[in-house]
């Protein structure tokens, strides 16, 4: 049946043409898909079953259906849109190697350019935890992801080691890094490499998002001097954690118990022409329900020398906000893509074509989520990320399309429903960092099991009954 705010389509249109991503394209509209399809020099030459848009709402859709198959995914964009009086001609799904194909011609460059054109942070001043002191709180860290087992995605992104069985891992793996907004947990800058390469190395790559206003947090991995000194040239404040064996020397004290000191590359400590100056604040926790943080001295160093723009008290309370991107990791690889999930790709270009799939998916949700907590006037926290994740998914296959008057009658609904039940309010916990099950009772696999011998007879063929006393052949 036609849905509200649809449109008949003209004789010479297609179906594909009316793919969409649901309430998720109000973020990725079909004009800036084919503006980054063209401009990436993705434009198909001629009529395809798959056109380079449909591919790359596509891409984004395996993210929302992660246990799907290639060709469930597909019927889960098309499904809806095939109502009966609208087209002349029925569309097939297309099969698996022919959906393998499209995503080749398209590549990653489209979804890179996409990321980098739609995902922007989008908390304002009345967002909560979005803002502090008038500087956007955003947070850096970086994590890896499961690849498929292939020699072409091992030899381009190495394995992790491993105590067991042959050293390596189980699965290659991808090593990404992204900045998030603390407020809404939008990522909107992210870089990617080999396992081998380190979170600072990547995070190089993330200074020219970076502007005046922010305030970025950072665990202790990333405090050095040469990716320090490269954020703070951005203009953007900073606010990181040291690790236990940097050197701060004390230059002056402030009365809030902060102090003045300076960061040096390891390679100028006599020349000293690159120094930059920074503020450290030292500070325990003391709260008997944290007893693994009695013994531990933390030290964050800023760039913001005036104790009375940022008081030492106050940003040591703040720097737990830079736990929030961890929190967007855990709902892109648990939620979104599914705990333990393998990344289905058989080709490295397939791989990151796949990880900024992923991202995009999470920037809309969590940019829908954004816009439903500010309409209601309630904290972006208190919206469940399964909840819009679940409308998201209905509204694919319900078939919105690309409609204006469509797209605003499902946002308005899907809004409506997700902010009917909020989560409650964020409450103080811990938990102890432990998994119940380490070790599986199994063999670890190795390159022998992949060419395991293969049964030739069916089982009425080979079953052999024995007599008492018969020995076994």
């Amino acid at each position: 049946m036609p849905r509200a705010g649809w449109v008949k389509p003209r004789d010479d249109q297609r179906l594909s043409d009316h793919v969409a991503l649901g309430v998720l394209t109000r973020t990725f509209p079909s004009e800036l898909v084919d503006a980054v399809v063209s401009d990436t020099g993705r434009r198909q030459r001629r009529s395809r079953l798959l056109p380079a848009r449909l591919v790359a709402y596509y891409v984004m859709a395996m993210a929302l259906f992660s246990s799907s198959g290639y060709e469930e995914v597909m019927r889960s964009l098309v499904e809806g849109l095939s109502w009966e009086s609208g087209w002349r001609q029925s569309w097939s799904v297309p099969s698996q190697p022919a959906i393998s194909l499209a995503r080749a011609r398209l590549g990653e460059a489209p979804l890179a350019e996409l990321f980098a054109r739609g995902c922007v942070p989008v908390g304002t001043a009345s967002t909560p935890g979005a803002f502090w002191r008038g500087r956007r709180l955003v947070s850096i860290d970086g994590t890896t992801l499961d690849v498929a087992d292939t020699p072409e995605n091992a030899a381009e992104f190495g394995r992790p080691g491993s105590g067991r069985g042959s050293g390596v891992g189980a699965f290659p793996q991808i090593r990404m890094v992204a900045l998030a907004e603390c407020g809404t947990h939008c990522m909107f800058e992210a870089a990617m490499g080999t396992y081998a390469i380190g979170e600072a190395t990547l995070a190089r790559q993330l200074a020219d998002r970076l502007r005046p206003g922010m305030l970025v947090f950072a665990d202790r991995g990333f405090c050095a001097h040469p990716l320090f000194s490269a954020f703070a040239a951005t203009g953007a404040d900073l606010c990181w954690r040291a690790k236990a064996n940097a050197v701060l020397p004390v230059l002056a004290r402030h009365p809030d118990g902060s102090y003045a000191s300076e960061l040096v590359a390891s390679d100028d400590k006599r020349a000293r022409q690159r120094v930059t100056p920074v503020r450290v604040v030292e500070y325990e926790i003391a709260d008997p329900g944290r007893p693994q943080a009695e013994t531990t001295r933390y030290r964050l160093v800023t760039t913001i020398l005036d104790p009375d723009e940022a008081p030492a008290d106050e940003l040591a309370a703040l720097y737990a906000q830079r736990w929030e991107i961890e929190s967007a990791l855990d709902e892109l690889k648990s939620h979104q893509r599914g705990p333990r999930v393998v990344l289905r790709s058989k080709a490295p270009e397939g791989v990151r074509q796949e990880v900024w799939g992923l991202l995009c998916t999470h920037y809309a949700i969590r940019a829908l989520m954004a816009t439903a907590a500010g309409g209601g006037g309630v904290d972006p926290d208190r919206i469940s990320f399964t909840a819009t994740l679940h409308a998201a998914r209905r509204s694919v296959r319900a078939g919105v399309g690309t409609t204006t008057s469509a797209l605003a009658l499902a946002l308005e609904a899907t809004v409506a429903e997700i902010c009917r039940h909020l989560v409650p309010k964020r409450r103080l916990r811990a938990a102890a960092r432990v998994v119940k099950r380490k070790m599986s009772n199994y063999k670890v696999k190795r390159a022998e099991h992949r060419s395991w011998p293969q049964p030739t007879r069916t089982p009425s063929q080979a079953v052999r009954v024995l007599r008492p006393g018969v020995a076994l052949t």
